[in-house]
């Protein structure tokens, strides 16, 4: 995109400062307040506000994850379909094997050594999804990631 930096496998991790260094620390800081008030001072009132508390720190987390994880089988098909596209006939049948996090790390090499890469892959060679990205030579930027 026009005006953004590089991303790179060092910056390509996004972090949202509203939800990450705002939302997320002030819901835990109240869940904690709140179980530490309800302990010394019990009350059934203070024991239903440190349940609230839980309830919203753990709604948090749900609000967060679930787009990702919708947004992780969108990268999966649309990776699947690229690797149809671009991998020789002897690895077609074998794109099944990879794993979800395998292709979400595959997304981004460059089309021309996705061939190379998942050869490598399959070899067992390289497995996490960190070891993936470290061996991508030219950066695939995805700017759409939330």
């Amino acid at each position: 995109m026009a005006g953004m930096a590089e991303q790179s496998y060092a910056t390509h991790r996004r972090y949202h400062p509203l939800y990450h260094f705002f939302i997320v620390p002030v819901l835990a800081i109240n869940a904690v307040g709140a179980i530490v008030g309800a302990v010394r001072h019990f009350s059934w009132t203070s024991v239903w506000l440190a349940i609230v508390a839980l309830a919203l720190a753990g709604m948090t987390v749900i609000v967060r994850t679930y787009p990702l994880r919708v947004q992780d089988r969108l990268i999966r098909l649309e990776e699947q379909l690229r690797l149809q596209r671009l991998l020789p006939a002897d690895l077609q049948p074998r794109i099944g094997e990879l794993h979800t996090s395998q292709l979400i790390a595959m997304r981004f090499c460059q089309d021309d050594e996705v061939c190379d890469l998942a050869r490598a892959i399959l070899g067992g060679e390289v497995k996490t999804a960190g070891e993936i990205k470290q061996r991508v030579k030219s950066w695939r930027a995805d700017w759409l990631r939330v």
